[in-house]
């Protein structure tokens, strides 16, 4: 049951200001009322740009069932539009910056974009913000079938996996918010020889991504999945391959990278590479019995906490097992915490500061992990399993689940209920429900969008 009711939306006071000579003169910027302060407190931060900024929860993309995509306000829940989608068979999730939701459809060789109308640009002297209607995007990128959507720091790599049977060899690109907006044909792209289901993870002017070596040579069991990850760099427009790691990984699949490390699954462990001095380093963390033949498939990483969570769980699905994985200690171990029996995972995500792992299951239960320091090294502990719904699960309508989003402006999730067609806001410092978005419809799934603000050190 849900323990505490809803809640009215925080919001301030704004006026509407239209600014000429700094951006598009017909974006209407919001500026704050002043607020009285006490000179007796000594202030020392500089707020002289905070006239071009704006104080906002964000927008949600909401995907339905019927092939169509709606954004909605967080700041008081009212549906700002709703885009019919070319591809029934998409998928959503937000780009590197957060201000486009990404639509693909990997059968039809497509990316799309809807602009949420939310988005901060560095002008030298001040930051500035913008807040327009959301638009449906022209711009389109396409390739043989996309299959995975990264993204790392500004950056959003994807990989095509190419198709054998029109011996259409896969691909990558690589994306800004920016390349988006400004319709950029010329992306930054990296061409392979050979088809794959592969990964990557975009650094910088660099791309740590899978190569494929010959059936004959690979220690893969499925030849398509790659058993090695090479080192790419920039130039004039597409990544060369610098350097092959000499460490392999059978039956590569999922990968994620934080501050220091890029972590890659294989078959009988974790590949991990990081750069030393200039060159860059691999080494493999070996499966430890617990997974008993389960793979590492999936894993999670986020820039502010240095170890990575790993999902282990068979080719065909059902039980998944937990694993932290080190690689400053070179080891893995399972969390003491693992899903029920009888609740699946739906979704998983680290929250805004990356001191929590959260895990929403079948059940509709929000399963909060946090990190704790021990003795130097980082513990994971189960903080409170929070049911979200009032409904019975078996009412779940046929190939749907629950579905959340992870705020990038502050410590909330958003989680959907397709049994009661609405999305709750969970602040995550307090575990409440803060706000009830009432949609009409079941959510396929969510995203959030907006200005995402840069996460506090822990």
């Amino acid at each position: 049951m849900i323990s505490t009711r809803k809640l009215s939306f925080l919001a301030a006071s704004i006026g509407a200001l239209m600014l000429t000579g700094c951006g598009d003169a017909e974006t209407t910027i919001l500026e704050k009322e002043s607020i009285e302060v006490d000179d007796s407190i000594e202030d020392d931060h500089d707020h002289s740009d905070d006239q071009y900024l704006i104080e906002s929860m964000g927008r949600l993309a909401v995907l339905t069932a019927d092939s169509s995509a709606a954004i909605y306000d967080l700041d008081d829940g009212d549906e700002l539009d709703t885009f019919s989608l070319t591809y029934a068979s998409s998928t959503l999730t937000s780009s590197a910056d957060y201000r486009y939701a990404v639509i693909a459809s990997r059968s039809d060789d497509y990316v799309g974009f809807i602009d949420s109308g939310m988005w901060r640009e560095d002008h030298g002297e001040h930051l500035h913000d913008y807040e327009q209607a959301p638009a449906m995007s022209d711009y389109e990128i396409t390739g043989s079938l996309p299959t995975h959507i990264i993204k790392h720091d500004g950056q959003m790599a994807i990989f095509f996996d190419g198709d054998a049977e029109s011996n259409t060899p896969a691909s990558v690109k690589v994306a800004t918010d920016t390349d988006i907006s400004g319709e950029n044909s010329d992306l930054p792209t990296l061409n392979y020889s050979v088809n794959m289901h592969g990964a990557v993870e975009p650094k910088g002017e660099y791309l740590l991504s899978t190569f494929r070596r010959d059936d004959a040579e690979s220690t893969s069991v499925a030849k398509v999945l790659p058993d090695q990850v090479a080192l790419y760099h920039l130039h004039d427009g597409e990544y060369e391959q610098e350097l092959v790691l000499d460490v392999l990984c059978p039956d590569l699949h999922g990968s994620a990278i934080n501050e220091s490390h890029a972590v890659f699954g294989c078959g009988d462990g974790v590949l991990t590479a990081h750069e030393h001095e200039g060159d860059y380093e691999a080494e493999k963390i070996t499966n430890i019995d617990v997974l008993d033949g389960l793979r590492i498939g999936t894993i999670y990483g986020h820039e502010e906490n240095d170890t990575f969570i790993g999902i282990a769980a068979g080719h065909n699905g059902g039980e998944s097992i937990l694993i932290k994985i080190a690689p400053e200690d070179s080891e893995m171990e399972a969390l003491e915490w693992q899903p029920e029996s009888d609740a699946s995972p739906v979704a998983y995500g680290f929250s805004y500061e990356g001191d929590m792992f959260l895990v929403l299951d079948s059940q509709g239960y929000l399963n909060i992990l946090s990190a704790h320091d021990h003795d130097g090294e980082t513990h994971w502990e189960l903080e409170q399993s929070f049911d979200i719904t009032d409904e019975d699960v078996a009412n779940m309508p046929e190939g749907m689940s629950f579905s959340m989003a992870v705020a990038q402006n502050g410590n909330y999730v958003y989680v959907s209920d397709p049994i009661a067609e609405h999305v709750l806001q969970i602040d995550l410092e307090t575990i409440e429900v803060v706000s009830d978005i009432e949609l009409g419809f079941a959510a396929a799934s969510i995203s959030w969008l907006g200005i995402a603000e840069e996460a506090h050190d822990h």
